[in-house]
């Protein structure tokens, strides 16, 4: 499916319209944050509930359009075999403060359910290096997410 996409997408990629580069760029964030959720192999009430409350605030949706996406992202993010195809997109529109914003919410999501497990710290280490994030605002985005949940 994923490899149906990319073909579509690039057989297309004059004829993007701008809503649909904004749909991909919310699909890509929605499949890395669904990466930490499902890290530990565990979804958490914690982080079920937080994840559509983190989609609602950052990208101005509504509870259903949040909904509809987490689905769709699932479907995406089931089938991709690296974390590069979602930080490929986000690299291209997005700027430092918004990847930084990214890695905050990836930390939130990780520390919902009071535990971070290592490979939800892990997902998060290596997105931040794929999104050209320094180490320094990586444990920056960390401890603003520890600090919220105290």
């Amino acid at each position: 499916m994923l490899a149906k996409l990319k073909q579509f997408l690039t057989s297309h990629s004059q004829a993007i319209t701008p809503e649909e580069k904004a749909r991909q760029l919310d699909l890509a964030a929605v499949s890395l944050l669904l990466e930490v959720v499902f890290a530990d192999e565990t979804l958490s009430e914690e982080e079920a509930e937080l994840l559509p409350q983190l989609m609602i605030k950052a990208l101005s949706l509504t509870q259903a359009e949040a909904e509809v996406l987490i689905d769709e992202a699932k479907k995406i993010q089931g089938d991709s075999i690296s974390l590069y195809e979602f930080t490929k997109e986000i690299n291209e529109q997005c700027d430092v403060e918004q990847k930084q914003k990214l890695i905050l919410a990836m930390w939130k999501l990780a520390y919902a359910d009071g535990q971070l497990c290592q490979y939800e710290d892990q997902i998060i280490r290596r997105t931040a290096d794929l999104l050209y994030l320094r180490h320094s605002e990586l444990i920056q985005m960390r401890n603003l997410a520890m600090d919220s949940q105290a």
